[in-house]
């Protein structure tokens, strides 16, 4: 089926920006659908105005679309208004390239960053006018597939998606589609199991959990004999073709920029860090790459912002030659460089000064503590002195904004680390008044921490909402009287959230659903977030949000993300945990290898991979303190 422009046009007369709903932008792929083997629709469940910033869509995109063979279209969750008008009109979800309705693709690939997006998966599918439950849907749909961050536990999930791609999709997606071709004509469990081969492809109808009388989980495993037990995920040991004809947008997106990832990957170890964990081992690309990269992209988009991506963007080998070639060829063009992460232990003088000619919009560090005490426990040991030093280079050389990012509600914190944020934060304004006066900002955006899956810190528990809230009015009545600080925090009851469906297990599923059910939907948006649509689903189903969030787990107890592999044994997270509460650091594993397990589990990988772009080192030490 496909929406012509007819039925389209009669209803987006009646929604805000339509321009998200039209397709036909520059540098978008259009090709014959008829003479197409195979054919996905990449989705991402958000509005158009967030996902078109997201880059890994549009490395996929272009990834497929340079097979003659394949076809890939984009789709997008529409806005609340636009969702009611297509309800209305008995419209299907539909993509942005040709039209075709959701149901007509052979395969339908989800990203999903963050866990927010969860309830938006099944807004999707129901605006395709498809059943939401796997086992509902035979081969007459397309494979539903998902990827990304939050599919490292793809438990609370389960019944909706048929398969999970766990780790780096560039070339397990060729993988999986070439599967797809020799069993297109197959019954639907016969095309699972053969996807259930692929390695990195977990297919969850083919696992059944078994639960404690507690609660806990006991176990989850295969039900047949040739499915594997354990997960471990896909990484791409050289980094993909980066992309360099970005699709121009008809309207604002939410980041305006053309972006280019540097590096994949992090070995500073932060405890917290959910995607310093999971994207080891680390990988650069080649300072030339990067710079043919460049020129390419400003070439075919005119793109004036350019975004030098990473975990850690200045932990980058070459960034001091990559950002001064750049600034000295495109000197007097209308090309601003921005690294959106940096380092304050690989943040330099010289580099603020390369820098220092572009468009000064704001500074950004994240320390995410504001005591040394703490932050040795979350192993990012940068002293006060180093972070203030860093601060003066930046004001010195014309920025008035410095941003600042913390958590609260890490383990072992007390209120005095709390309220030594907005200690550090006047210290820092201090700064910038030495040169700016009354134009020098801080801003500090404080969110929650949660314990997320695959960390050392997989084993603590979420805060109290309650005691959130009292943590956040202890750090604004240290601030109040400091115009110049700018303050932003989150919703403990969006942290709560994000807790419960980044730790459950498969029976959130029901809880998903009905909160679904009750009008959730879009709940990364503030004004769209609806916790007691959440809350009463959760009592509806019969299950506890802070069973979930907020109990401690016990050394030994399995989680509903056991039998997936991120490459770091579980039994050095447990280990790096002791270290923490005991205050103990880990140097950057570039300089000493802890043994986490990475280097062993892609051992062979490595083997084939030039030194100059896998960046891990060797283990030198079998015995090292781990």
């Amino acid at each position: 089926m496909i929406i012509n422009d007819r039925q389209l046009d009669r209803i987006l007369s009646s929604v805000q920006k339509p321009a998200r709903y039209i397709g036909g932008e520059f540098n978008s792929i259009t090709k014959d659908w008829h003479t197409i083997q195979t054919k996905i629709a990449l989705a991402f469940p958000e509005v158009y105005d967030l996902g078109m910033s997201n880059l890994g869509l549009a490395v996929l995109y272009n990834l497929v679309n340079e097979q003659p063979h394949l076809l890939a279209e984009r789709v997008f969750v529409p806005w609340v208004d636009m969702a009611r008008a297509m309800r209305e009109h008995n419209m299907p979800l539909f993509s942005l390239e040709t039209r075709h309705a959701l149901r007509d693709f052979d395969l339908l690939g989800i990203t999903l960053p963050y866990e927010q997006l969860f309830s938006n998966v099944l807004n999707l599918l129901n605006l395709a006018q498809m059943p939401l439950h796997s086992a509902d849907r035979d081969a007459s749909f397309p494979l539903v597939m998902a990827g990304g961050n939050a599919v490292f536990n793809p438990e609370p999930m389960a019944d909706f998606i048929d398969m999970f791609v766990i780790g780096e999709g560039e070339e397990v997606l060729l993988e999986i589609i070439a599967a797809f071709d020799t069993v297109r004509h197959a019954d639907r469990d016969t095309q699972l199991r053969r996807m259930a081969q692929i390695p990195g492809v977990y297919v969850p109808r083919f696992y059944r959990p078994a639960y404690h009388p507690d609660g806990t989980l006991a176990e989850i495993t295969p039900t047949e004999s040739d499915i594997p037990a354990h997960i471990t995920k896909r990484i791409a040991p050289l980094l993909p073709k980066p992309v360099t004809k970005f699709i121009l947008p008809h309207t604002d997106v939410v980041f305006s920029r053309a972006s280019v990832e540097i590096q994949r990957g992090c070995t500073r170890g932060c405890r917290f860090c959910h995607a310093g964990m999971v994207f080891r081992p680390v990988r650069e690309r080649s300072l030339a790459e990067l710079l043919e990269t460049v020129d390419t992209i400003v070439r075919e988009t005119g793109h004036e912002e350019l975004g030098l991506l990473s975990l850690s963007s200045s932990d980058y080998s070459q960034i001091a030659p990559l950002v001064k070639a750049i600034s000295e060829k495109y000197q007097g063009a209308a090309l601003n460089i921005s690294l959106p992460s940096l380092r304050l232990e690989s943040f330099s003088a010289e580099l603020a000064e390369m820098l220092a000619g572009r468009r000064k919009s704001g500074f950004t560090f994240a320390p995410e503590a504001a005591t040394d005490r703490l932050r040795n426990v979350i192993n990012k040991p940068i002293p006060t002195e180093q972070l203030l030093e860093a601060v003066d280079a930046v004001y010195r050389r014309g920025w008035q904004l410095v941003k600042l990012y913390f958590m609260i509600g890490q383990p072992t914190e007390t209120d005095e680390d709390v309220v030594a944020i907005g200690t550090l934060a006047k210290k820092v304004l201090a700064i910038g008044r030495k040169y700016h006066g009354r134009k020098a900002k801080v801003r500090i955006g404080v969110s929650t921490f949660v314990p997320k899956p695959h960390t050392p810190f997989q084993w603590a528990s979420l805060w109290d909402v309650v005691d959130i809230k009292r943590k956040q009015d202890l750090l604004l009545d240290e601030i109040r009287r400091e115009r110049n600080i700018l303050f932003n925090y989150n919703d403990p009851e969006e942290s709560l959230l994000e807790a419960v469906l980044s730790r459950g297990d498969r029976r959130l599923g029901a809880a998903i659903e009905r909160a679904w059910q009750l009008g959730a939907g879009f709940d990364a948006w503030d004004d769209q977030f609806r916790p007691e649509a959440w809350w009463q689903a959760f009592d509806d189903i019969g299950l506890s949000p802070w069973w979930y969030a907020q109990r401690p787990r016990l050394a030994d107890e399995v989680f509903p993300w056991d039998h997936i592999g991120a490459g770091v044994e579980k039994r050095w997270l447990l280990m790096d945990w002791v270290s923490a509460q005991q205050g103990e650091t880990k140097i950057d594993c570039r300089e000493h290898c802890y043994n986490c397990g990475i280097l062993s589990a892609f051992k062979g990988l490595r083997a084939a991979t030039p030194p100059a772009a896998w960046k891990c080192p060797p283990v030198r030490n079998p015995r090292a303190k781990r």
